[in-house]
């Protein structure tokens, strides 16, 4: 360090220009006008220009693994009738709530077989009937805690199923 040289002292805000240099003891003036007397190994330079031609070299972040068991994705059953049968129209609507009601029961048996922690039943929104038979069976069923995906009732064809 020499004098006029910009410095600034380690753990404090403090700064300023180097007025003299005594041995070890650098005498030196903020802004303000003041001057302060510190040891060389407390101050350090205050230059830019050595941080100018610095390359940053950004390195990509280790992709956490997380076992199948604990993914986030949770498992989506969708009751719409087309998806569960070939051919729809070859079912009354008996037949088709019936086949609904036991897939539903058959895919919280496999969830609990499986320890999964949370399903998504689609019912869709129609005319309600089969989001009725949705609430009363899970309502039927224990350790589980059901709600609406939506917050308003009535938009939502969809129940999410937490297990216990």
């Amino acid at each position: 360090m020499k004098i006029g040289d910009n410095v600034s002292v380690v753990d404090e805000d403090l700064s300023g220009v180097v007025t003299s240099v005594k041995g070890n003891i650098v005498v030196f003036k903020d802004e303000y006008g003041f001057t302060y007397q510190y040891p060389k190994e407390k101050l350090v330079p205050k230059n830019p220009d050595l941080y100018e031609n610095i390359k940053v070299i950004k390195k990509a972040e280790p992709k956490k693994i997380t076992s199948k068991k604990h993914q986030k994705n949770h498992l989506v059953l969708d009751l719409h009738f087309h998806n569960l049968v070939k051919n729809p129209n070859d079912y009354d609507s008996f037949e088709r709530l019936f086949i609904q009601k036991e897939k539903l029961l058959e895919i919280i048996a496999f969830c609990r077989k499986n320890n999964l922690k949370r399903l998504e039943i689609v019912h869709g929104i129609g005319d309600g009937i089969l989001q009725k038979l949705v609430w009363d069976t899970l309502e039927s069923q224990t350790n589980l805690d059901f709600y609406n995906k939506e917050i308003l009732h009535h938009q939502s064809g969809a129940v999410m199923v937490d297990f216990h």
